[in-house]
């Protein structure tokens, strides 16, 4: 499954759509404003809330949660030591961890999962400007958690880039 996701979808308090690669409308990404901490609605093109992404405000490092109906699925955080390459540890609930790894900023990374690939994240096979793709691998792969690990790492790799 591939989608498209328009630059501007990591604001705030806005809303914005990501798309096959048909141009249909998959997932709604609702930015909730005037909230303490980043917090965003992945919803389905029916408008039901499929995961809650929220930053965490304490902790050491910056942490992204993803919670589904209220329970905690994904934590998202940046390794410690990583040189040249950004690197995050997902860690689902029941324990599973995936790697990020890529240049984030530039929007070229994936997803692994003990060494095989769960989905890609490009600018380069598309030509529309200001637009990258999520392409998910695995037919079995759950593309809303996908979806939101790459709003998670984006937004962190954005804060800490930023240095707020």
């Amino acid at each position: 499954m591939r989608l498209l996701v328009r630059e501007r979808v990591f604001a705030v308090g806005d809303d914005y759509w990501i798309e096959d690669a048909d141009g249909r409308k998959v997932f709604l990404v609702d930015g909730k404003a005037l909230r303490l901490r980043d917090t965003f609605e992945l919803k389905d093109l029916d408008g039901r809330v499929l995961l809650e992404i929220r930053r965490k405000l304490l902790g050491l490092r910056d942490t992204m949660v993803v919670e589904r109906g209220g329970e905690a699925l994904a934590t998202v955080r940046r390794k410690r030591f990583s040189l040249l390459r950004n690197h995050y540890r997902v860690t689902l609930a029941e324990g599973t961890e995936l790697d990020v790894s890529g240049r984030v900023l530039d929007r070229e990374f994936a997803v692994d999962h003990d060494g095989e690939p769960l989905a890609r994240i490009s600018r380069r096979w598309l030509t529309v400007r200001d637009t990258y793709g999520i392409d998910i691998v695995r037919e079995d792969a759950d593309a809303a958690l996908l979806v939101a690990v790459a709003v998670c790492v984006i937004l962190l790799a954005e804060k800490e880039h930023d240095g707020s």
